[in-house]
């Protein structure tokens, strides 16, 4: 008996779904209409475009009503068409909510078409129609899932490929390849103005356990992009008022920041980038802000580090006689005494140990090397040597 009821049942829907299938353009009439009328979203598709709106909302209508004549052999089909529905309403920015609705909305109509077409040509055979009615509608719920599936895999999609472009473009900035014609789609991409003026921050250590990330570095409301390279992270700042007070002087242990110059416009960023970098090296181990306009002579020694070990080992070179703990001595009493401004006093102070002390060990200096610390040009390329030697040898700092 059941199996009869069946057969009855799909005889009732076919004959009716026929009767839909060539009434198809004024039932895809009366979807677009439905649509424009319940959903703003659809309405604003339409007016942008109504002929590929009737198209698609007609494909998906016949679509769903050839597969209630073949199941099988319009299935197929039938999942391209929703998928395809819901990928380009993605990319268009329709809401998903409301791609939904207009699929539910299309299943009422045409449910609503069964049931009117089977009244008007035998009414008695309208209580068939309960037996597919579960069918029609797990169809319509099969379809919605297709469209949610398709809409939220061409978002993702849609989302990796615009961050991958802002990482493209961001990275051409920082290293000084970015096109002028680039420059009005980076600015709007980095929410950034094309004119405005910048630093940039170079950040190491931030991502050490127990760091809250390179963002914390800066002062609070602070406009930047950030861009992760392999060994720092690198901040393209907008400069709205002082510099000096983007970055904080301390930073956490093992944070270290470089702080470029001010440069005007995007366009100036892949020279700030390479400031910012220099100002890195110069940054102690230990941690710390260096701002490169505050540390020019050390990062003229920095920027090439071939004449920076060159220049080491024509002043400091001559140490290499002694212990290696006695040239140690020597370094750390120089460098505490250009640190004091060449007082002896303050630098004993430092140093734990008697005036005398500190120049004696100054007058040896100057006897192995053959320089002059009261002669200005040997005090400048000793104090350049020294810095040479601190940034070549950087744990001896940290």
């Amino acid at each position: 008996m059941r199996s009869l009821i069946d057969a009855d049942a799909l005889r009732v829907l076919h004959r009716a779904a026929r009767v839909l299938l060539d009434d198809l353009p004024q039932l895809t009439d009366r979807l677009v209409a439905a649509l424009q009328e319940q959903e703003p979203a659809y309405r604003t598709a339409v007016e942008g475009d109504a002929v590929a709106t009737w198209q698609e909302v007609h494909r998906s209508l016949r679509h769903s009503i050839s597969s209630l004549l073949d199941p099988r052999g319009a299935r197929d089909g039938a999942r391209r068409c929703s998928w395809k529905i819901g990928a380009s309403r993605a990319e268009q920015g329709l809401p998903l909510d409301a791609v939904l609705h207009g699929f539910r909305l299309g299943g009422s109509l045409v449910w609503q078409g069964l049931v009117d077409e089977t009244s008007r040509a035998a009414p008695e055979d309208v209580r068939l129609l309960v037996h597919v009615a579960s069918d029609v509608w797990d169809f319509v719920d099969e379809h919605c899932t297709i469209v949610a599936d398709a809409y939220r895999q061409t978002e993702r999609q849609m989302a990796w490929r615009r961050e991958n472009r802002v990482r493209l473009l961001a990275a051409a900035l920082l290293d000084g390849t970015s096109r002028i014609a680039d420059l009005p789609e980076a600015a709007e991409a980095l929410d950034l103005p094309e004119h405005g003026r910048y630093v940039v921050v170079a950040v190491e250590g931030t991502r050490s356990p127990g760091c809250t990330g390179a963002q914390a570095a800066l002062a609070p409301d602070v406009r930047v992009h950030w861009h992760t390279g392999v060994d720092a992270e690198h901040g393209i700042v907008l400069v709205e008022g002082d510099p000096s007070a983007i970055v904080p002087d301390e930073q956490p242990p093992g944070v270290r920041v470089g702080v470029s110059g001010v440069v005007d416009g995007l366009a100036a960023v892949g020279e700030a980038r390479q400031l910012a970098d220099t100002a890195l090296r110069l940054c102690p181990e230990a941690g710390g802000t260096v701002r490169l306009d505050e540390h020019l002579p050390a990062a003229l020694v920095a920027s090439n580090p071939d004449l920076a070990a060159a220049l080491a080992d024509r002043l400091l070179g001559p140490l290499a006689v002694l212990e290696p703990a006695d040239a140690e001595v020597l370094l750390d009493t120089l460098a505490t005494w250009l640190a004091c401004d060449g007082s002896a006093q303050r630098a004993a102070r430092r140093l734990y140990c008697h005036r005398n002390t500190v120049l004696n060990r100054l007058r040896r200096y100057e006897q192995l090397t053959g320089r002059n610390l009261s002669r200005p040009t040997d005090l400048v390329e000793t104090t350049l040597a020294l810095t040479a030697h601190n940034l070549l040898n950087p744990t001896r700092h940290a």
